[in-house]
């Protein structure tokens, strides 16, 4: 199984990103081809870079990842929504409000990913895990669309969606955190939860 694995830059002033660096912690697992890249915080670099990543690699499954401050669990995205509404811009200075991701697009795309094995399996790993009906309106949700897009218009045979991990300790003393080695920990447990589709 091919699984193209992603996570952010730091962003917003923040020197660390947890996405990236539980992505670059993870472990080969058996039977697994894993492709890691690392995605800017910007709208168009981070759709373009993602779209031609599938492109060049064909993966059975895309498995993006990204902060999100303020949660505690890891948070298995079920939805993407066709909006970019941000009150800070990218790093690339581009601030959207109102916006589409896809003019004329489908509204709202559900991760194709098995969600509940994924639920169950983190559960059983003793790693705090919940499901999540937003992604937001920034870029996570941006990149989460455009995976599950290309899943329905070009691949229909991969499956993909998003997962959010929480700040890591050093980054904040008064919200939520995990640290490092359980949010890899998490990331495996997820890839080897997920079968391609038949």
């Amino acid at each position: 199984m091919k699984v193209l694995i992603t996570g952010f830059r730091p962003f917003n002033g923040q020197v660390v990103n947890p996405s990236w660096q539980a992505v670059q912690g993870m472990a080969e697992i058996p039977g697994v081809e894993l492709i890691r890249r690392e995605l800017p915080v910007e709208y168009f670099t981070s759709r373009d870079l993602l779209n031609r990543l599938i492109d060049d690699f064909r993966p059975d499954c895309v498995l993006c990842t990204g902060q999100a401050g303020g949660r505690a669990k890891v948070s298995i995205e079920r939805v993407a929504i066709n909006l970019c509404e941000a009150s800070i811009p990218d790093e690339a200075g581009v601030l959207l409000k109102d916006a589409p991701i896809v003019p004329g697009g489908e509204s709202a795309y559900f991760a194709t990913y098995p969600h509940e094995a994924m639920l169950t399996a983190l559960n059983a790993a003793e790693i705090p895990a919940a499901y999540s009906f937003s992604a937001g309106a920034y870029i996570c949700n941006h990149v989460m669309y455009t995976a599950l897009e290309a899943a329905r218009l070009r691949y229909p045979g991969m499956i993909a969606g998003f997962i959010h991990l929480p700040y890591l300790p050093e980054q904040t003393q008064d919200q939520p955190s995990m640290p490092l080695e359980m949010q890899i920990r998490a990331l495996e447990t997820i890839v080897r939860s997920m079968k391609p589709a038949q």
